[in-house]
Parts: C-alpha cells; structure tokens; sequence
C-alpha cells in the first residue's frame, strides 16, 4: 500500500481548520484518494473492554473525534453519528460495519462519563465504541495516525479545553483510511449546509461500496 503524500498534506492542513474553537473557514468537504493505513492502536471502551485494532479488522468503521464537555462542535459531531446510527443501521446490525468516536479528553472523559454520554444519545454498545485511554497516545494516533489536529487550548475556558478536528473518518476493512468527510455543517460557506449533506450521502455511498 502506498500514501499518496501530497492529497495527504493538503486534507492535513484543512484538517487543522476543522477544530473546536476554529475562527477561520474551514476547506470544503474533498474526498482524497488515499491508501493511507490507521496503524495499530490499543485503547479502552466504556464498557471497559480492550480494543485494538485487530478487533475492527474485516469491518468498515467511521471514526470521530469529540470530548464530553465540549461546549463547540463536538454535540453536532455526536448527533452525525446518531444520525449515521440510524440511517446505517442495517450495515451496523448486519456486523460490517462500526462506528467509533474517540475522546481527546481522557483525564476527565473516565469510562462512567463516556458510558453516560453514549446513553445520552442512544448509542448501540454493540456498533457505536467510545474509546479512551493515556492522552499522549490519543492525541498522537489523532495527529499521526488519523492526520487529524489535536491539542490543548492553554487559556481554554470549561468546555473549550480543546481544539480537534471535526472530521468523520472512513476506515476499510484492512484498516486504511479511505475518506474524510464533514462532521458538522460549515456555516463559512453559503452553501456550506448543502455540502454537509452531500458529504455524508457519499460517506454512506462508500460505506455500502467497501462492505460489498
């Protein structure tokens, strides 16, 4: 498998944009044309459960980005995925397909806060994992691994603690990182609400093609 480095660099640098506390418009919506392996990683569930990257081998899964008391984008984020939940849900139910959110705020996002979160928003502790673990690891598999930004806001008030990518990821069945797409409608852009939209029915178009 080979990276494709220059669409890689520039979804990188539009990825940067894609934060929590973000006052500059954000790229529009691409779909790079990558090859691009996630890597291995070992994090923990709400259900306290280990988790690596072997146990999502031989599925699809679409990763986000959120922590729990984010008072930005990262309920948006959420709601696209409670949204995905269901408009996905026969690929979910049929087991080829998951999705995964990942805290960037393990020190406060314990598994009881994780777990309370997920009730919230009716997530399938079957299809829908919320991992966390050491924040270096995370924060380091989120910028290296997931190409996505990632960092503390040194003068960030409660629930602007951090600044993060926004972006859903798609993941094949070997692990590689296939698509990047929108997690919350880009407001800077007039049609930015229309380019959300058709965003995620690529995203589910690709989602159907990669579990064939």
């Amino acid at each position: 498998m080979t990276c494709r480095l220059f669409p890689l660099l520039a979804l990188f640098a539009a990825g940067c944009l894609g934060s929590a506390n973000s006052r500059a418009p954000r790229q529009p919506t691409t779909e790079p044309d990558l090859d691009y392996p996630v890597g291995s990683f070992s994090l923990t569930e709400r259900s306290g459960k280990t988790v690596t990257e072997k146990d999502l081998r031989g599925k699809v899964w679409i990763a986000s980005f959120i922590f729990t008391r984010c008072s930005g984008p990262c309920p948006i984020v959420s709601s696209t995925m409670g949204r995905l939940q269901s408009e996905l849900k026969d690929e979910l139910t049929s087991g080829k397909l998951k999705l995964v959110t990942f805290t960037v705020d393990p020190a406060r996002d314990d598994l009881a806060t994780l777990k309370a979160y997920a009730n919230a928003r009716n997530a399938d502790p079957d299809n829908w994992l919320f991992l966390t673990g050491d924040e270096k690891i995370l924060h380091t598999l989120l910028s290296e691994q997931f190409k996505q930004h990632v960092g503390r806001n040194p003068e960030g008030k409660v629930g602007d603690e951090y600044s993060h990518s926004t972006r859903l990821i798609l993941v094949d069945r070997d692990g590689v990182l296939r698509g990047m797409y929108d997690g919350i409608p880009n407001k800077q852009f007039p049609d930015g609400q229309e380019r959300y939209e058709a965003g995620l029915t690529r995203l589910k178009e690709r989602v159907r093609e990669l579990i064939k």
